[in-house]
């Protein structure tokens, strides 16, 4: 079913997490949310205390991201980092999977990683991001199962920055399907990489997303033009 702009902008993770963005860039992003009703806000954590301010009074969340864009931080520097994040006024975090433990089969290394990081946030929404470009099936699905036994709120599909060699860098229409069917009805899924249009958008909720990230929001609900970058 078709979803008109104003429904769908209500799912949005309006993002900014390049490398160079500026505090202008960060005051403009804000504006934009507050204006056409994003969920929130997605930045670096050294940009909350500036969307804070510009967020004050309005509906606005804030959310950030932990171990971005790699995952292979140890998971007291993730759990220090969320809490961190948390304390500056941050309302939900994205934190990535530590990918190379999910390659190497590491299960409880996954597990204890994202609990720590869950613990910390000490209710607030937890957002695994599994970055799906770079795992087969069997690991797309051990990801989520553990991110489900852990107590973590949301699976992601993607960082936006991951690069693979073959087949597409962000959200699939395919992997969220997949995602949606081993989280069941109890967890998030937040689609993010690629998101560019409406239609698209549109496309990702009826597989199953709850939550979409992109950087491309304003055009998604009816802007001409689009921003730079994936993310």
């Amino acid at each position: 079913m078709l979803q008109n702009q104003s429904s769908v902008a209500q799912l949005i993770d309006h993002t900014l997490l390049r490398a160079d963005c500026t505090s202008q860039e960060i005051q403009k992003l804000c504006a934009e949310a507050k204006e056409y009703g994003f969920f929130s806000v997605c930045i670096h954590p050294f940009f909350i205390d500036q969307a804070k301010i510009e967020l004050s009074g309005s509906a606005v969340k804030i959310c950030t991201v932990i171990g971005f864009p790699l995952g292979a931080n140890l998971t007291s520097t993730k759990a220090t980092e969320c809490e961190q994040a948390l304390a500056a006024g941050a309302n939900e975090v994205d934190m990535v999977i530590n990918i190379s433990a999910l390659k190497d089969k590491r299960d409880s290394v996954i597990l204890e990683d994202i609990k720590g990081v869950v613990t910390a946030a000490r209710g607030c929404p937890v957002k695994v991001i599994l970055e799906t470009a770079l795992l087969n099936e069997q690991e797309k699905i051990l990801a989520c199962e553990l991110a489900k036994e852990a107590g973590a709120q949301y699976v992601k599909t993607s960082t936006g920055f991951a690069r693979p060699a073959h087949g597409p860098a962000g959200a699939t229409v395919e992997d969220i399907r997949l995602l949606r069917t081993i989280v069941g009805p109890e967890m998030g899924v937040k689609a993010s990489g690629g998101i560019r249009d409406l239609a698209t958008a549109t496309a990702m909720i009826a597989a199953g997303a709850t939550r979409l990230g992109t950087s491309n929001s304003v055009a998604i609900v009816g802007a001409t033009t689009l921003i730079t970058g994936d993310y």
